[in-house]
């Protein structure tokens, strides 16, 4: 099969269209946990009696679940169908079923992915998934690193744990070298060592781990060591930045917070007219903190951002940063957030819907030290499923932690020592890795389905722009989300930010689709908001850009029948809702 009906198997359909074969799969999963139970210790006595089953206390209290089960199961019919082709509202849709069933099978047998004590089969599951993601990003499955989180944010936490680790060991190391052999300590310079000039320093000096450790701002008293750093160089200790994008998602502010740097620490890089990460800018915020004696903790680009899944020049960013190594032994981490958009990776490297710098972000994804990947975003599996991937071994490594009563602190055997989670579950490794035994991670499994929804997100924008004068789309479009303003030719934006809200609302409201909203920050994205502005003639008079945000993840789209039928009612429904705020701005 190709096309369209290369991927009809792998999801359930808007009207569950593939229940029988579903309800099979369902049933076979729970025959065999049924059956696993009652062979594993067959000559175990019955906990449960047939005279336990039939006491009327028994029969009330499974009575009183089974109504209660009934009273949730009514309840969740009101939630969300974000399965619809009609929800193109944030980034969520239909599960494939894949997914859905090795989430499933992996829940009823709930192992604890932190240990192979209690997750013999699952531990090896998780590495096994890892190292697919880990291929279809272009990091060597066979020397990649990772495991799986519970989205995006704590990925991207764990990848700031990681280069801080290393950053900790650089000044630890120039700490040491200064207080006992007198060396002059350029905290710049030491703190974005190569790990083999690191370990050449290490043997020259015959030092040890305990020595470095002695001057761990991680594993000592970081107040007592910002002291005798800022004695050492002869002045004040500040501590590092974080450079990210001003489109950064949120979490990257949650990272300074939690690891204790202080949100000053973050430090926006400017971005572009098209609103991406600015090289030049982030060449110049580098520059500011060598100019301060603050190192580059991690520079972050991103693959997909949240509002409009925009990506960054991830290509041009790691040749900066490649620049830097080569010419003056600078050595900063490169951290990509593709919790979003890493599984473009999948796509077809001929495939004429992406542009040429686009491709070229995509293939230089490989050459980051760690990638966030969200399988709970297009990898169209369960919540809550992120993960972190490593390019490997030595960029995965932390400090260790030591427990009583679970097995030694190695990593392989004890995942929990590399992980900020402790317990996690191993539903997401199973479902990633049934997604990747099945549909697959490649141009013709879900790469071909993720060609389809930017098709479809291309079409639904035209429709939507021919629909209305009003609708006026922003550019670039990237992938498969489309962000629009309502606005009449002149306007002004704070006028135009009304009619999109009052646009967007009426959108919450309706009982036949939905859409998201979104706003751009005029401090970030300057030139991007006075170009869409002065697309209609407007006057930038606001502090932001309020946007109707449209999501494409979902694969049916692509049905001609049902995408007619929809991109009719879609437009009809459009018109009719900027008629109605039309005239409610005017009264």
């Amino acid at each position: 099969m190709s096309g369209l009906a290369a991927f009809k198997p792998y999801f359930l359909g808007p009207r569950s269209e593939n229940e029988t074969w579903v309800r099979a799969g369902i049933d076979g999963v729970l025959d065999d946990w049924f059956d696993w139970r009652k062979r594993l210790f067959a000559d175990d006595p019955a906990a449960i009696t047939p005279a336990d089953q039939a006491a009327p206390g028994f029969l009330a209290d499974r009575a009183r679940l089974g109504e209660r089960l009934a009273e949730l199961v009514a309840k969740l019919r009101g939630e969300t169908p974000v399965y619809s082709p009609r929800y193109i509202g944030h980034m969520v849709s239909e599960l494939g079923l894949p997914a859905l069933l090795g989430h499933f099978a992996a829940l009823l047998h709930n192992p604890n992915a932190s240990s192979r004590e209690v997750a013999r089969v699952s531990a090896v599951i998780e590495t096994e998934a890892i190292a697919m993601l880990a291929g279809m990003i272009g990091f060597d499955p066979a020397t990649a690193r990772g495991h799986f989180t519970s989205g995006g944010t704590v990925a991207n936490l764990e990848a700031v744990w990681r280069a801080r680790y290393r950053l900790d060991d650089n000044l630890a190391l120039g700490l040491t070298l200064a207080e006992r052999f007198d060396e002059p300590l350029d905290i710049f310079a030491a703190a974005h060592l190569s790990a083999r000039r690191r370990q050449a320093m290490i043997a020259r000096r015959g030092l040890t781990a305990s020595d470095l450790r002695a001057r761990s701002g991680v594993l000592g008293n970081p107040h007592d060591i910002a002291e005798r750093l800022g004695r050492a160089s002869g002045r004040p200790w500040r501590g590092p930045v974080i450079l990210a994008p001003g489109h950064k998602h949120y979490s990257w502010v949650k990272a300074a917070n939690v690891f204790g740097l202080g949100e000053e620490a973050f430090w926006t890089a400017p971005v572009d007219a098209q609103g991406r990460l600015s090289v030049a800018g982030l060449a110049g915020r580098i520059d500011e903190a060598r100019a301060q004696g603050r190192p580059v903790l991690m520079a972050v680009s991103v693959a997909g951002t949240t509002e409009m899944g925009e990506f960054d020049p991830v290509d041009r960013v790691a040749d900066l940063l490649c620049h830097l190594r080569r010419t003056q032994g600078v050595h900063i981490w490169h951290h990509v957030d593709a919790a979003y958009g890493g599984y473009f990776c999948a796509l077809d490297p001929d495939e004429r819907l992406l542009t040429a710098p686009l491709w070229r972000a995509l293939r230089a994804v490989r050459r980051a030290d760690t990638v966030t990947i969200d399988p709970h975003k297009l990898g169209y599996a369960p919540y809550a499923c992120g993960a972190i991937l490593t390019r490997d071994t030595a960029r995965d490594a932390i400090s260790t932690f030591a427990a009583p009563y679970v097995e030694g602190d190695d990593p392989e055997a004890a995942p929990w020592t590399t992980t900020l989670e402790g317990s996690r579950p191993a539903t997401g490794a199973a479902a990633t890795w049934l997604t990747g035994r099945t549909l697959g991670f490649g141009p013709s499994g879900l790469g071909a389905v993720l060609a389809s929804t930017i098709e479809s997100c291309r079409a639904i924008r035209g429709a939507l722009t021919a629909a209305s004068a009003q609708v006026r789309p922003l550019d670039p479009m990237d992938t498969n989300i489309f962000c629009f303003s309502v606005a009449s030719e002149g306007e002004s934006l704070s006028t135009a930010n009304a009619r999109t809200a009052a646009v967007h609302t009426a959108f919450v409201r309706s009982p036949h689709f939905a859409a998201s909203r979104t706003v751009l920050s005029a401090a970030a994205c300057p030139d991007l908001i006075a170009a869409h502005v002065a697309s209609w003639g407007g006057a930038p008079d606001a502090d932001g850009l309020v946007l109707v945000r449209c999501v494409v993840m979902n694969p049916f789209w692509a049905d001609p029948a049902l995408r007619a039928r929809l991109l009719g009612e879609l437009t009809d429904e459009l018109r009719g809702i900027i008629a109605a705020t039309s005239a409610s701005l005017t009264v």
